[in-house]
């Protein structure tokens, strides 16, 4: 199964960012997600569950001991090839 997160992280901060998104950043970009892409207002990726949800636990973890003050995340699946979205495997 494939899944696609979102997610953003707060405060913001729109001078600098803040120490909370970057190691929301770091955390994403060194999980070996595909079609990660990270930006000031939110961020999303894709890839095999297991890695998702791996990266997902890390994200909720270790930004809130970052100072995050919310983190709000929408986790969906996605179509594997061959399959229609939402379908089993």
């Amino acid at each position: 199964m494939r899944l696609r997160v979102e997610f953003t992280t707060e405060p913001f901060d729109l001078d600098e960012a803040p120490p909370h998104a970057v190691v929301a950043r770091d955390i994403v970009t060194g999980a070996a997600l595909d079609a990660v892409d990270v930006g000031p207002f939110g961020n999303t990726a894709e890839g095999d569950a297991d890695r998702v949800l791996g990266a997902v636990h890390a994200l909720l973890r270790e930004t809130l001991q970052a100072g995050a003050t919310r983190v709000s995340l929408q986790v969906n699946v996605i179509a594997d090839a061959g399959h229609g979205e939402g379908e089993a495997t």
